[in-house]
């Protein structure tokens, strides 16, 4: 798996978490502190890759652990 990969699957779970948790887009950047939607969009499509403080926001804002962001074994290979 490449980092585009990893980036598209990461994003793949966030938009699943962020739909489960009933919340857009917009209002999902409004939790974390960034200062519009479209961010939120970029990592959800894989085209950014995004800083760990951003995901650790992410993972408080959703009240999610780490396993429900990363599949560690989809993650298996060095970047």
């Amino acid at each position: 798996m490449d980092k585009g990969d990893i980036l598209k699957e990461f994003g793949k779970n966030l938009r699943a978490e962020r739909n489960r948790a009933g919340l857009s887009q917009e209002q999902l950047a409004e939790k974390i502190g960034v200062s519009y939607g479209q961010v939120v969009g970029t990592i959800e499509r894989g085209e950014t890759n995004t800083s760990l403080s951003v995901i650790v926001a992410i993972m408080d804002a959703l009240d999610l652990h780490f396993e429900k962001l990363f599949d560690r074994n989809k993650f298996n290979r060095k970047i």
